[in-house]
């Protein structure tokens, strides 16, 4: 069993067919998800603003240990790419406040155009952090976020670089960064958002959690979702890692 929290599970809460018998029972998908799974990523954020009630009634329908990850919108990340956060971020922090304890992690996708840049990047984060009160973890996709003065920075700011599968670039299926937070981040391979993870691969995964959850607290996160495979393999990780409830 992990030392720190270990959490499995995948972007959104959607339960298909092949799987539903997992998932017994009366009540949303939510509801029925979160009697199985201990986490969720909220992905919707990302594309659209929700209102504060409706993330105060996804808290309620979870139980007291579940918790949620929530990605920052790419108003900020990719329309404004970074740049005058404020009043986005602002209303975000608002919206997602509505989690209450239940908000574990925020998380930043870049886009993979977008290259370092510390003082855009500082402004940024020191707006985000300032906000909200849960680690941040974020998931550049350009190579200058790589290199090892990039990653000391990350480290500084108390940021976790996430592991990601794909990885592109090179070296972005390593976590880095600030090493209080693991967070993986599956998005299927070799297709990106459909293709099922072979049994060799989520072995290798559980094995990766294992190790890190010792280390400190871990996410694992499948994306794979376009295709219906990534609560299959979030089930056979958590089984595999002795984290099943």
């Amino acid at each position: 069993m992990a030392t720190f929290d270990l959490r499995i599970g995948t972007a959104g809460w959607s339960i298909p067919t092949a799987v539903a018998d997992r998932f017994a029972g009366e009540g949303s998908h939510l509801e029925r998800y979160a009697r199985v799974m201990n986490a969720a990523e909220i992905n919707t954020s990302f594309h659209r603003p929700h209102k504060r009630t409706t993330y105060e009634r996804w808290a309620a329908s979870t139980p007291d240990g579940f918790r949620f990850s929530a990605k920052v919108p790419r108003l900020l990340t990719h329309d404004q790419r970074l740049a005058d956060p404020e009043e986005v971020v602002d209303r975000f922090a608002g919206e997602a406040a509505g989690l209450g304890a239940k908000l574990a992690v925020v998380l930043v996708q870049l886009p993979p155009s977008l290259k370092f840049d510390e003082a855009l990047a500082a402004a940024f984060f020191d707006a985000l952090q300032a906000r909200i009160d849960a680690p941040v973890a974020c998931e550049p996709r350009h190579a200058d976020w790589f290199t090892s003065d990039t990653d000391a920075w990350l480290a500084d700011r108390r940021i976790a670089r996430v592991a990601a599968d794909p990885a592109r670039p090179p070296g972005a299926d390593k976590p880095g960064g600030w090493r209080g937070l693991t967070y993986l981040r599956l998005h299927g391979s070799p297709r990106m958002y459909y293709s099922a993870y072979s049994p060799a691969v989520l072995a290798e995964t559980a094995r990766t959690l294992r190790d890190e959850a010792a280390k400190a607290p871990t996410w694992c996160v499948f994306d794979n979702t376009a295709g219906s495979a990534a609560l299959s393999d979030a089930l056979t990780v958590r089984a595999a890692t002795g984290e099943e409830p």
